[in-house]
């Protein structure tokens, strides 16, 4: 009988992408269900930048696009890292792909052979072990726990390099827990780092601009890092373009020539109308950004207030991306009477099952005593799914 290759039986399906898929079954039985599972803004794209969409179509931008991106868009992010990161990179130094999550696999497939070790703190997004698993890498997952505000030590970097240690994977603000990395915290990281002559960092800065403490650093700005460094950006989250499906890579050039080489294989060029978008986005008024930020803030001071009110729930204060990852491991082994908890993605599915709120058990993400809940949507819903989880758990004894 003809089966799947190896390679794709080895990945695991998106949790993230199952639990949304599920709940819209149940949304389409005509159930209530308040989805907290996807990592969407809500908001609208800026009209300015859907006039130069618009714009683009009527100029007749609809033609296959350069593979690395056009020079106008390579500028604009070349601008933008000068002028918000304090970084120099060249226009030979940034390659536009499909969406950040391309950049992020073009990256690890670039650099990773087989049998080489990336190294993963948890909780992490769901996507990057199987993207390393696909490139036949070997993820290494360092545990940052809710005691330690999920964000690894300089001490526990060290233990987990070996030999083999190639790449490590930092997100910084961090999807699922909204963690935030100081300045002085990537520096002590990036001394670690340089003592390790063939150690790369994939920095995703896909969150930078939904932060909560003012300047969102990069470890590419600590002096050396900047030829270890392979910075993993788009306009999806700051500029609400999800469906646009934009993203870039800024790398040293070698790095960016070895993607370039690798998107010319697959998928070529990025959407030409995308590209002109993303251009108004980063040469536009910067105002929209700063507006849906202080939404997110507000909506996480309140999920914050609703959630630490739970019994049961242990919550940390998320200073960036628009998460929450409560700890909830204290309902493990307590039911209902009719069904038992005895892990996150059970608890996740009797939230999404008895509650009506979609969310996504911690397993997903490397850490099992938490779930994450997504608060990209409006305070009515925010305030409503909080009632019904508050609810729902009162009922687990």
């Amino acid at each position: 009988m003809a089966e799947l290759s190896n390679r794709l039986n080895r990945l695991a399906p998106s949790a993230t992408l199952a639990m949304s898929q599920k709940s819209s079954e149940m949304k389409a039985q005509g159930i209530d269900v308040i989805n907290m599972s996807v990592g969407e803004p809500d908001f609208m794209t800026p009209d300015h930048i859907k006039e130069a969409g618009k714009k683009a179509i009527d100029d007749n931008f609809s033609k296959y696009s350069p593979v690395p991106g056009y020079p106008a868009l390579k500028e604009a992010i070349s601008t933008k890292l000068k002028k918000e990161n304090n970084l120099d990179y060249s226009t030979k130094e940034i390659i536009v792909g499909t969406g950040g999550k391309q950049g992020v696999c073009n990256t690890i497939m670039a650099l990773i052979d087989e049998g080489d070790e990336v190294i993963i703190p948890a909780p992490y997004w769901v996507s990057y072990p199987q993207m390393v698993k696909l490139a036949g890498g070997e993820p290494v997952i360092i545990r940052a726990g809710f005691e330690q505000e999920f964000k690894i030590t300089p001490e526990q970097l060290e233990e987990a390099i070996t030999p083999k240690t190639k790449m490590l994977v930092l997100c910084s603000p961090s999807n699922p827990t909204g963690s935030v990395y100081s300045q002085e915290e990537l520096n002590e990281l990036a001394k670690v780092i340089l003592k390790h002559e063939n150690l790369f960092v994939l920095s995703d800065e896909i969150y930078e601009h939904i932060n909560y403490v003012g300047y969102s650093a990069s470890i590419a700005s600590y002096p050396g890092m900047k030829e270890r460094v392979v910075i993993c950006n788009g306009v999806s989250k700051a500029y609400a373009m999800t469906g646009w499906r934009l993203g870039w890579v800024a790398a040293p050039e070698w790095i960016v020539k070895g993607i370039n080489k690798l998107q010319g294989q697959y998928t070529s060029g990025t959407s030409s109308v995308s590209q002109m978008a993303a251009v108004a986005a980063y040469n536009g008024s910067q105002q929209c950004v700063e507006d849906m930020r202080q939404a997110f803030e507000r909506r996480r001071n309140l999920i914050v207030k609703l959630a630490k009110e739970i019994p049961g729930f242990e919550v940390n204060v998320p200073q960036g991306a628009f998460y929450l990852f409560p700890k909830i491991s204290n309902f493990f082994g307590k039911s209902d009477g009719e069904r038992t908890i005895n892990n996150s993605t059970d608890f996740a599915l009797y939230l999404l099952e008895v509650g009506h709120v979609a969310t996504v058990g911690g397993d997903a993400f490397g850490d099992p005593d938490c779930f994450r809940m997504s608060y990209a949507t409006s305070d009515e819903n925010i305030v409503e799914a909080l009632r019904r989880i508050k609810e729902v758990v009162s009922k687990l004894k």
